[in-house]
């Protein structure tokens, strides 16, 4: 077995475990409103959100499209540079995913893998590595859009609903609304399949095509295909409970109607930029939906400073994928070879595991992810209150002043 076949394996690898930490980051997306409402039980929501992802990651090849071809200047570079830039901007997109998992930010995975990526391509080649017609027309203004339009089809929505189901039984509306909610969410877990799981299949795609195993003008092979669908259905099965949660009960107080105007929106924008190959941050348009849906309630609660947080983390996204995609790069190239890429990986792992543990000290799962969410909280921190049972102690969020 060659060196850059080696190498090939381990960006093939990386790029599936990229494609696990999107599944859990986002899978709050679709299921958030759905569990805070009552309307699917927490484990539920996530076996149906897996499954669903997994057929909706057959379902187009548009949005890979883009990506492995609208991202970075293929004209430019090739062989193992190519593929050291895929490698180097894949490490960057999991860094930041689970940074902001482990902070209970709702952020762009989208986002973190194309700031990954333009951060090495302009470390190896400088400016012209990047397509910046690309990632000006179907990056970033469908991310400063997607947000504001989600937000206003959502109120709209909202109202809407509310007007209309105004003369109905209370008891009959909420019991109609949460059944409507099951369908709505499934529908958000489809669409994000269509478009989250095409990211990853574009980047080995890219990979593929550096190694020589392929050529630009190929078509997306099957194995990629079934192995991505494999992987971000196995992530969102294991529930991003931290981002869950947020979503759920730390951004809006979410009643049924409202969870099913939000995620019936999310829907409808995510499966329309996937039909136009638009690689639309499922995030961005789900908190914009969630949001809308407590602007279109009257009284409805919406905590603007966990929402401004969001936002930060949303500006930030981008370049910080970016500087952390280009330090690896640099790392991998000043070490040179197969060597460099290991010590990358080998890196990768060790910081994985440093927030996997950090995260064990304020856990957040299935059987709290619904606990109220406390006045005045910023982010998850811990405290012990009792279990409905009254018999153990759980961990639940608790608001904290301390600042990461």
């Amino acid at each position: 077995m060659t060196a850059e076949l080696v190498v090939l394996l381990v960006v093939v690898v990386t790029a599936l475990a990229f494609d696990f930490t999107n599944g859990f980051h986002d899978t709050g997306n679709a299921m958030a409103t759905s569990i805070a409402t009552g309307a699917l039980r927490p484990k539920t929501a996530v076996v149906l959100s897996a499954s669903l992802n997994l057929v909706g990651a057959f379902l187009s090849v548009e949005v890979a499209a883009t990506v492995a071809k609208g991202v970075v200047n293929l004209g430019t570079v090739g062989g193992e540079d190519l593929l050291l830039i895929v490698f180097a901007g894949l490490v960057g997109g999991i860094i930041w995913n689970l940074a902001t998992w482990l902070l209970g930010l709702p952020s762009s995975s989208s986002h973190a893998l194309f700031g990954g990526l333009i951060g090495a391509a302009i470390a190896s080649i400088g400016m012209s590595g990047v397509e910046w017609g690309g990632v000006l027309g179907k990056v970033v203004i469908p991310a400063l859009l997607a947000p504001v339009v989600a937000a206003l089809v959502a109120t709209a929505g909202t109202k809407l609903v509310y007007r209309i189901t105004s003369t109905v039984p209370e008891g009959t509306k909420q019991h109609g609304f949460r059944v409507g909610q099951i369908g709505s969410a499934s529908l958000v877990s489809l669409a994000h399949g269509t478009n989250d799981a095409q990211k990853t299949m574009g980047v080995i795609f890219l990979a593929l095509v550096a190694h020589g195993s392929i050529t630009a003008d190929d078509e997306m092979p099957f194995w990629v295909k079934l192995s991505c669908a494999v992987a971000i259905a196995l992530g969102t099965y294991l529930g991003g409970w931290r981002i869950i949660r947020t979503l759920g009960k730390g951004l809006v107080e979410i009643a049924a109607p409202q969870g099913m105007a939000a995620e019936s929106s999310s829907a409808a924008i995510i499966l329309t930029s996937s039909h136009l190959g638009l690689p639309l941050s499922t995030t961005h348009v789900a908190t914009g939906s969630i949001l809308g849906t407590g602007l279109g309630r009257k009284g409805a609660e919406v905590r603007w400073g966990i929402a401004g947080r969001m936002a930060v983390a949303w500006l930030i996204t981008l370049p910080s994928a970016a500087f952390v995609g280009a330090v690896c790069w640099f790392l991998a190239h000043i070490i040179g070879g197969l060597a460099g890429v290991l010590v990358v990986f080998a890196a990768l792992i060790l910081l994985a595991g440093f927030m996997y543990l950090r995260s064990r000290k304020q856990p957040v799962h299935s059987g709290n992810v619904n606990a109220e969410w406390e006045p005045g909280a910023e982010h998850p921190a811990t405290t012990a209150v009792p279990s409905p049972a009254g018999s153990e102690i759980s961990e639940l969020p608790r608001p904290t002043t301390t600042n990461h």
